[in-house]
């Protein structure tokens, strides 16, 4: 764990190298995606057989070996314990109403030259989702995908996701449920991105792709972009905890450790300008990773990219963090608002100190799909707009063409463009 203090004459050479710092997995894998991408677009289902059989240890030979139907995910929701089912529905019913807000108007108006001008928004025909399976199958993180998707319009929407040995998350397949999801298939990896984007014979392709993924997940995303729409190319889980000292110790010291055991790469970081929080923080970190049962690889991620940053005042706080442009940030201070005017950079603010970051991650309605890697500078978490296109219209008469034909006629010719210029030339009599 690294510390730093802001009055060190080395802290802004520090401070640089952990802005610089990329925490994204080093092992190179664009060369073997880019061979199963082709692959699957040129043998569809054969590929994905034996990806299957290779990768996850689960035959698709039979017809059932394929999909998770829809009667067996309304099995795992209706066979969830009430206390668990309560807790996926409330979530699934505030993420849909924060959603929902989101949805943008459409525009049809006529300017004072007779021009009619507007926009209509459209969801895309289909969105295909990535659930990891293993450690990282997440119910929470299928519902802030689909629901989204779902309240935006998409018509269809189709998740794959791995069952290794021919295990299923039941949660998962609850969630997927709850969420109205479609189709649900059985495979994973680059191969089921590469199956989402071009199609085989048996899935038909998508418009957009979201979800979390491995190296090889992100690379293939990455690689078909542009073939498909997709939310982001995510990193590791990153947290910037903004504190003053009279918060408990063990608080914040549990919400840094929420990140932390996400994974090995994941980044916890303090600002305080109290001294005396700064090492109880690092004390109970310490003792709180000795009863946690994810403790080897909130451990590693702690003692690798955990940082505790002293500042003489929190005044300085807001600048440090708009240059990390961290994925989450906390402001745990009595009067949290005033840092919160001065972040420009953050993917998601979790105000006072009764805001962990982890109810964010659940219920609180805003989307926990946010940017890392301090791409919360340029990009935003997922929202319906992720699943969703505007289309512009124009609509002119004789009179608002004369009004303004003149003037594009113009532009044309002096682009070089006279084909342009004649199409506008004609209509006037020109």
């Amino acid at each position: 764990m690294l510390r730093l203090q802001s009055s060190h004459p080395d802290f802004d050479k520090a401070f640089a190298r952990l802005v610089r710092d990329r925490r994204e997995s080093s092992e190179d894998v664009s060369h073997d995606v880019s061979r199963i991408i082709e692959d699957v677009r040129n043998r569809g289902d054969a590929a994905l057989l034996e990806y299957s059989n290779r990768f996850d240890n689960h035959s698709l030979n039979e017809d059932h070996e394929w999909t998770i139907t829809p009667a067996e995910c309304r099995a795992a929701f209706d066979e969830l314990k009430p206390d668990l089912r309560a807790a996926l529905e409330l979530a699934a019913q505030r993420i849909a109403a924060f959603h929902t807000a989101q949805l943008p108007e459409d525009r049809d108006y006529t300017d004072d030259t007779g021009v009619r001008l507007g926009a209509r928004w459209r969801a895309v025909d289909a969105a295909g989702l990535y659930v990891p399976g293993g450690r990282a199958a997440y119910p929470s993180s299928l519902l802030m995908n689909a629901i989204p998707a779902k309240v935006a319009g998409v018509e269809r929407l189709v998740v794959v996701t791995p069952t290794p040995g021919g295990k299923v998350n039941e949660l998962v397949l609850a969630a997927a449920h709850l969420a109205g999801v479609d189709e649900v298939w059985r495979i994973g990896g680059a191969q089921a991105i590469a199956a989402l984007a071009h199609g085989t014979q048996r899935i038909k392709p998508v418009d957009v792709i979201t979800g979390p993924g491995n190296a090889w997940v992100a690379e293939a995303k990455r690689q078909l972009y542009g073939v498909v729409g997709i939310d982001m190319v995510a990193g590791p889980s990153e947290i910037l905890v903004i504190a003053d000292g009279q918060n408990d110790a063990d608080w914040i010291a549990a919400d840094l450790l929420s990140q932390a055991e996400h994974d090995p790469l994941a980044q916890s970081i303090l600002i305080t300008d109290d001294p005396v929080l700064a090492d109880n923080v690092a004390d109970r970190v310490g003792v709180e990773l000795a009863m946690l049962p994810s403790a080897r690889v909130a451990s590693e991620s702690w003692n690798a990219h955990g940082v505790i940053i002293e500042v003489a005042s929190l005044d300085e706080a807001p600048a440090l963090a708009n240059a990390l442009a961290a994925e989450h940030v906390e402001i745990a201070t009595a009067n949290p608002e005033v840092l919160f005017a001065q972040i420009r950079h953050a993917g998601s603010v979790f105000l006072g100190r009764h805001t962990p970051e982890a109810v964010g991650d659940y219920v609180a309605g805003p989307n926990h799909v946010l940017p890392t890697g301090r791409r919360a500078r340029f990009s935003s978490g997922l929202s319906v707009l992720d699943f969703m296109k505007r289309t512009s219209f124009i609509e002119l008469g004789e009179d608002a063409l004369k009004a303004i034909g003149p003037a594009a006629i113009a532009l044309a010719e002096a682009e070089g463009l006279p084909a342009h210029a004649r199409s506008i030339e004609a209509r006037l009599g020109i």
